[in-house]
């Protein structure tokens, strides 16, 4: 399988939270409107009821993730074990900054990056309001906050269905004053649990720069 074909599922998965509908609620909290009648808090002490577990863990990046990759819009770098992935500014998908493909195999990777801040709470409202434009069914399979080499961070996996083929894309959701950042892997469903461990790896490699 060539890194094209699931590269363009990603076409156009860029935030978008400007393009959405704001509006007040009858309690005085801001929200977006999305168009499947769902709607997202844009303030995260509104959203703070949103039942998303925290994780015990703190996860850091490995010790053979030996280059930092650095974003060119947003003060995050990307700590990537260079034996393993290869990675370049992206060529298929005009809304990602960097792309990463696990050599020899079906694993692939986006990095993108924008200058907006979004709330991690309202960050998954659009991620998966996002993937519903590509999969129709996406589904959330995982979902939980993480400490990630000192920053807290949103942790999704979610799977769809594409023209046949069953998706899965896992990664973390990270915003602070300079924006955005979606660090996602992506495979077929039937390799989810092959590759957990070396994506797991990988998008444990964010990093905030000073």
């Amino acid at each position: 399988m060539k890194a094209f074909p699931l590269l363009a599922l990603f076409l156009g998965f860029g935030i978008t939270l400007s393009a959405q509908t704001r509006a007040i609620t009858d309690t005085g909290q801001e929200v977006v409107l999305y168009s499947n009648g769902t709607y997202a808090y844009i303030n995260a002490e509104d959203a703070a009821a949103v039942d998303i577990p925290t994780s015990s863990k703190t996860f850091t990046k490995t010790e053979n993730a030996s280059f930092l990759l650095k974003s060119k819009k947003v003060n995050v770098g990307f700590w990537l074990d260079p034996k393993l992935w290869s990675f370049g500014e992206s060529k298929e998908n005009p809304d990602a900054e960097y792309e990463v493909v696990l050599k020899g195999e079906d694993l692939y990777g986006v990095i993108i990056t924008e200058k907006i801040e979004v709330p991690l709470e309202t960050l998954k409202n659009v991620a998966i309001e996002n993937a519903r434009q590509i999969a129709p069914d996406i589904k959330v399979k995982e979902q939980e906050y993480r400490m990630v080499n000192g920053e807290k961070v949103l942790y999704l996996r979610l799977d769809g269905t594409m023209d046949g083929m069953k998706i899965s894309y896992s990664g973390y959701f990270y915003s602070n004053s300079t924006g955005t950042v979606q660090f996602i892997t992506f495979t077929s469903q039937n390799l989810v649990e092959e590759y957990r461990e070396v994506s797991q790896q990988l998008i444990n490699g964010l990093v905030k720069l000073s």
